[in-house]
């Protein structure tokens, strides 16, 4: 799945590491990243939180894909900055899973929680 995530690779994503139901990333913030305040744009909170979501449900084998998420914007971004990523899953069921995702500074200051839920599938990658 990583293999063939373009968007990811293009936010310049590191994975740390991804085990069953959580996955830790790391990014540092491009200038492209930045919107017209020259603050970090909440679409790629977002998105970063999306693709550790992803990576920690389909993080069993089986392909999931996420049906509801939201996200909350606590502090600015700016460039250069580096952010730490955790996924973690606050339920898995049969057919649905359930996750967290928080984004934090160097300074371990929270910058966005990010709530998911995911549709889990039969098929297996």
């Amino acid at each position: 799945m990583l293999e063939r995530d373009a968007f990811s690779e293009w936010m310049n994503i590191e994975v740390i590491s991804i085990s069953k139901g959580k996955c830790k990333l790391i990014c540092t913030i491009k200038q492209e990243m930045l919107n017209g305040f020259e603050i970090l744009h909440g679409g790629i909170t977002f998105s970063l939180s999306d693709s550790a979501l992803a990576f920690a449900a389909n993080s069993y084998g089986y392909k999931c894909v996420s049906i509801e998420t939201s996200i909350s914007h606590l502090r600015p971004v700016g460039l250069n900055e580096k952010l730490t990523v955790e996924a973690t899953e606050i339920h898995r069921g049969k057919t649905i899973g359930i996750y967290q995702v928080d984004i934090f500074t160097e300074e371990q200051k929270l910058v966005s929680k990010f709530k998911g839920t995911v549709n889990i599938s039969k098929d297996k990658w």
